[in-house]
């Protein structure tokens, strides 16, 4: 974005900040967000929802997860997105759900005792996933994770795969996988490293599959295509919005403007923002106030 696009915003922000801080709603949010671009980018757009509202919005971000749960629970934070699976597994401690459904009931009947409202689950999925190079994908007709299972039956030795440590070897990762789907890689044609460098390496024809998340802004920089759970192993990561319970009966208006951009968003659009922001290096902001208002959620100023 250019200087000369970019002031209009800028003042449009100040305005809308001056507005909503002066006590004529007296309506006031502290929404929180972790320390990665999609949190970055999910927290920008509410908050940029809620001021066009009439609320002062204060944000804490660049939080670690278990931080910004703590500050949820204690009131420091009044809402934020949070993933299904994040608090399902590491926050209560529960067997992963498979179907999206089950799992956001589950944490929402859950987290009542916590005084904690689960609301408007979106399309937006942070999960594991498998990914392959477009072409190589389109070549052996590998779309999902059973026509992987399938190709490798039948071609043993030939695929290879970059896993970082964990996931090659917890039973929720590829074994699980492997066990799931019925087939195996064998110890020799996994290559392990660290996360960050397994699409690179996949990309560099290194290898033939990779580990993956299904929101990664390297899916699209790289033309990779994310394979199929077709027999959905890996458990869900969908972003909904978590907010304190007296906040939300304090302010009922923010489930039906929060809903909105959970009804908009996907894993495919989430990437695509993030690889607007990690990729060619836009600022959170920009990207974020662009895409509300090419999606006419708020009128350009």
């Amino acid at each position: 974005m250019n200087l000369l696009k970019l002031i209009p915003l800028l003042i449009t922000a100040v305005i809308l900040s001056a507005c909503s801080g002066i006590g004529v709603t007296g309506k006031e949010v502290t929404v929180g967000g972790k320390n990665y671009t999609e949190q970055y980018l999910l927290s920008e757009m509410t908050a940029f929802l809620l001021v066009d509202e009439g609320f002062k919005v204060n944000q804490m971000n660049n939080l670690g997860s278990s931080v910004v749960r703590s500050a949820l629970e204690n009131g420091q934070v009044d809402m934020m997105w949070e993933y299904t699976g994040t608090a399902l597994i590491t926050y209560m401690g529960e067997e992963s759900i498979a179907d999206p459904d089950a799992a956001f009931e589950k944490v929402k009947e859950n987290d009542i005792k916590n005084d904690i409202h689960w609301m408007n689950m979106s399309g937006v999925n942070n999960t594991y996933a498998l990914a392959m190079r477009s072409e190589q994908s389109e070549e052996l007709g590998i779309k999902s994770i059973s026509d992987l299972s399938d190709y490798i039956n039948e071609n043993p030795g030939e695929l290879t795969m970059a896993a970082d440590a964990e996931f090659a070897n917890r039973t929720d990762g590829l074994p699980g996988v492997e066990e799931t789907y019925g087939f195996e890689f064998g110890s020799g044609q996994v290559r392990q490293m660290d996360l960050g460098l397994t699409q690179r390496t996949l990309n560099n024809e290194q290898v033939d599959v990779s580990v993956a998340f299904e929101t990664d802004a390297t899916i699209r920089n790289y033309d990779l295509v994310v394979l199929e759970d077709d027999q959905r192993f890996f458990p869900p990561y969908r972003a909904a919005v978590a907010i304190n319970q007296e906040v939300f009966e304090k302010y009922p208006e923010i489930e039906e403007i929060t809903a909105r951009l959970a009804e908009s968003l996907n894993s495919d659009i989430m990437r695509e923002l993030n690889y607007l922001v990690d990729i060619e290096g836009q600022s959170v902001s920009v990207v974020a106030y662009d895409w509300l208002v090419e999606n006419d959620f708020l009128e350009e100023e």
